[in-house]
Order: structure tokens, then sequence, then C-alpha cells
């Protein structure tokens, strides 16, 4: 058994002391700790102790990776430091103390949207697996013919069967496949309430409930409100001096998460006046019901408002006369947002977009960020291939990255020497110009790597894959090049700068 008391020892002085420590965990490769001061924390000083592999700060908390061996490194720090081992949700909490405003606005929605983004991710390849059984014509199951006619397209294509079209299994198993995937996205903003109610500590059924509530079968379907406003024809629950549109809001983001908030401050403020003897019944009737109210008469219709600008924004500059600025800015500063942590905001846009539209053109291009950080990982590990240490930081980096978690790509390789980290945004940002100007569309959001073509809509194939190669080839290229030019290579981040040590990443670990 590994004996880490010197590196424990020195890392305690390196992180300022154990006056310091405001709390102390560790997860499965980390040392996770809460500082009263962290600018007392000697980066360079920790990172070259052996048995530390890197550091970096995540939602104000700084966090030291010491690899598969850190529970054996946590007893042997806790015995030199005599600190305790906090639970994770203290850590969390100490460490807010040295978060700024919109910080802890982007942790809030990290860690509302992490725990349903498995059940998104799954929706966009059942939906990406629909798309290739119902939506792409193969030349090998014939022309499409019906009523005894060949179907040819405007140009005078001929049109190609689908599978659907040529075997009834097939066909049951796309039919099958809408159950899920409608749960997943329609039903959306159930999971929202109830990730909201299990963010702020409040009663998550309640929060289910809540959610329901927005997505009834008695409401009129969201898809088919702009219809039903333009003839006339919402259903109202009438109350005699005053109407109330019943419209249900699928798929809805900032709605539902509006509506949760309330809930859970509700239910706070009761459980502070309500008599303890009387809080079983006034409680859940008082914090619900009202909710629910709200939701559906100024919560729901200023949130669905705000969705609606945000999507439009960011449609003008997805289909707008500039749709290639904005295609390559975005592409080239998507990886500096995954920093700072305002990226959390991508997957309530891409929701909304696919809400009003049906699909977006703003994820693809986060996929191919994600795999522009992979190629420059690259480019690094066959600069560094005979060292057998940086090589266990490389691989594994590069492999997350093209998978679509980054962290490990930027803090551990891209940011730590800076020029990969320039050669992956110029080569994101070329890749992002061209998915904008080929109106590359997505159906969902799916994995943010190699593995996301199967959301791709069948029209977008095409130019997503050669913005793939742009997004691989040019990194690496650059990257070489760069190494071999000495652009930057003497520009080497270590993670000690304010900017970097109040950044936040948008994974978690357990």
């Amino acid at each position: 058994m590994a004996n880490f008391e010197q590196d424990a020892k020195a890392l305690l002085e390196h992180i300022g002391g154990s006056d310091n420590i405001s709390a102390v965990t560790h997860c499965a490769t980390r040392m996770r700790f809460a500082l009263k001061d962290p600018e007392k924390a000697d980066i360079k000083a920790i990172e070259a102790l052996p048995s530390v592999k890197g550091s970096f700060t995540q939602a104000g908390q700084f966090q030291v990776i010491i690899g598969n061996n850190v529970s054996e490194f946590y007893k042997d720090f806790a015995a030199v430091s005599g600190v305790s081992q906090s639970s994770k949700s203290d850590v969390k909490q100490a460490a807010e103390s040295n978060q700024v405003w919109w910080q802890r606005l982007m942790t809030f929605l990290a860690e509302v949207f992490a725990p349903i983004i498995p059940a998104i991710i799954v929706g966009g390849l059942i939906l990406g697996f629909r798309n290739i059984l119902e939506g792409v014509g193969f030349s090998g199951l014939g022309q499409l013919v019906i009523d005894g006619v060949p179907q040819f397209t405007a140009d005078g294509e001929p049109i190609y069967n689908t599978i659907v079209n040529v075997s009834q299994f097939w066909s049951g198993v796309n039919h099958f496949l809408w159950l899920p995937g409608e749960a997943i996205f329609h039903f959306l903003p159930v999971g929202i309430t109830w990730s909201v109610t299990r963010k702020l500590g409040t009663t998550e059924i309640l929060g289910i409930v809540l959610g329901i509530t927005l997505v009834s079968p008695q409401l009129l379907n969201a898809y088919g409100a702009a219809g039903a406003m333009a003839d006339g024809t919402v259903p109202q629950w009438d109350f005699g001096y005053f109407q109330i549109d019943m419209i249900g809001y699928q798929a809805q983001v900032l709605p539902a998460m509006f509506a949760g908030i309330a809930l859970s401050y509700l239910e706070r403020f009761w459980r502070r006046v309500v008599p303890e003897m009387f809080s079983m019944i006034l409680v859940p009737f008082l914090s619900l019901v009202p909710a629910v109210i709200l939701a559906h008469t100024i919560l729901g219709p200023i949130g669905w408002w705000l969705g609606s600008i945000i999507s439009n924004v960011v449609l003008a500059g997805l289909e707008g006369p500039l749709s290639w600025l904005f295609g390559f800015l975005f592409g080239a500063l998507y990886s500096p947002l995954v920093i700072t942590g305002l990226h959390h905001m991508t997957n309530a846009i891409d929701s909304q977009l696919i809400a009003d539209t049906g699909s977006t053109g703003l994820w693809p291009m986060i996929a191919l960020s994600n795999m522009a950080q992979g190629s420059a990982v690259l480019a690094v590990w066959w600069l560094t291939r005979k060292d057998v240490v940086e090589t266990q930081i490389t691989v594994p980096s590069a492999v997350s990255a093209f998978l679509g978690v980054t962290e490990p790509a930027m803090f551990g390789v891209t940011l730590k020497y800076v020029y990969p980290f320039v050669a992956a945004m110029i080569g994101s940002g070329i890749a992002g110009l061209i998915s904008t100007m080929a109106n590359v569309q997505a159906n969902s959001i799916g994995v943010g790597g190699l593995p996301g073509f199967l959301v791709i809509q069948v029209g977008s194939q095409g130019w997503y894959w050669i913005a793939t190669a742009v997004a691989i080839i040019v990194p690496f290229v650059l990257t070489l090049v760069f190494q071999r030019t000495g652009f930057l290579t003497d520009a080497g981040l270590n993670f000690d700068l304010p900017f970097f040590n109040n950044s936040s990443k948008n994974t978690s670990e357990a």
C-alpha cells in the first residue's frame, strides 16, 4: 500500500495550512477543498508533487487530482492535517462563498440540468436512430411508389424507400421508440421542476406533480398553440369574471424552471410560518396550488416570452446575413465559455430552439468544438508520445473529448500549453462557420463528440461530416505547426490566475 505521508504534508503546507481549509472531501480521483483564501494555494508547488496529476478550481472548489489512490492519500492527509472529512454538500456549500453572483447562477443551472442530461442524450440517440429508419432513403431498397406512381423530387431525382417503407418490423420499432422519445422531450418540464426542487432541497414529488400540470393532456399542446391562437380556438378556464388560456408547456424550459423555483420558495416560506402540527397538511397545499396558479397565469407566459426572445436572437445569428460570423465566433469561443461556466445556458437555448423550430443549429457546433479539443490533444500526444507520464494524461483526455467531455482535455493538456487550445479554437471556429453557412441542424441534443452524427438531420449529414473533418484536421495540424514555429509555446498556464480559479466546469465526478 502506498504511503503518501510526505506528499500529504507538502500539500497541506502549499495549500495554506489547516487554517485555510473550510471543508474537504474526496471523490473517485480528486481531493476537493473549500478554501478560505484560494490565493494562498501555491499551484506550482502543488502540481510538482509526485502524487499530484493536476489541479483546477470548479464552482469555488479547489480540486487536486490524485488518481485511483485518492482514498489512501486522503487518509494520510487527514492524519497530518487534523481536518476531518466533510460531506460533498458541505464542501459545495462552503465553496459557494468563493463564487460571484453569475457563477452561482451558472452553478444553479448546471445542477438543475446535470441530472436531466442523461435522459436528453438517450432521447437524442433515439431520435437519431428513428431518423435513419424513417428519414433516409436507400437506393438498394428501390424507388418509393405511392398508389402505383413512382415518386420523384422537384428536381426529377427518384425518391428511394426508407427502411420503414419496406419492413413492418422496423416500422413497428420506429413507432415504439417514439414512446420514450415523447416522454423525454414533450414531458421535459416534469424533469426540470423535479430537478429544481431537488437542487433547492424541497419536496421532489411536489415538483413532479407541478411539472405534470404543465404538460397535462387537458391542456392545448404547446406545439399547436400558435395555430390555435391564430384562429381563436384556444381552450380556456372560465371563471366568469376572467378567463385563463389552457395552454401546455411541452418541451419548454424557462416556464418549468420558474415554476419550480416558485414552488420551492413557497414551500420554504410556509415551513417557517406554519406550526409543525399542521405542516403535513397545509404546507404541500399552500405551496403546490399557488405555484400551479402562478405557473399558468404569470410565470409560464413570461418564461415562454423570454425563451422566445432568446430563441429568436440565436436564430437571427444562425440564419441572418452574418451567420458565418456567428458560427465562427460561437465555434471559436465555446471552449472559453466552458471555462467560465456560461456554456450551461446552451442546454436551455438548444431545448428552446427545438421546442420552437423542431431542430437546433447550435448543438452541432458544440459537438464540433469538443472534437476540436480532442484533436489538439491528439497532436500533443503525438509530440510527447515517448513521454510515458504525459501519455497517461493525453490519451484518456483525447478519448474523453471525442466522446463529448472536454474538461480533462482543456485543464489537463490544451490550456496547460495554450497553443493547442488556440489551435482548437481556430479549428472549431472554421468548423462552426461551415456548419452555419450550410445550415446544419440537429433534431436534439446528443453525445457531444463523434457519436453526435446520430442526431444530425439527414439533409445536414454531408456538410456535418465536412465540418467534422475540419474540426479534427485543422487543430491537429495547427498544433504541430505552432509547436514547430514556437508560436505561444512559452505561454503555458498553471491555473494560478484569478480568472481560472473562479471558473467552473460542465461535468461532475462521483
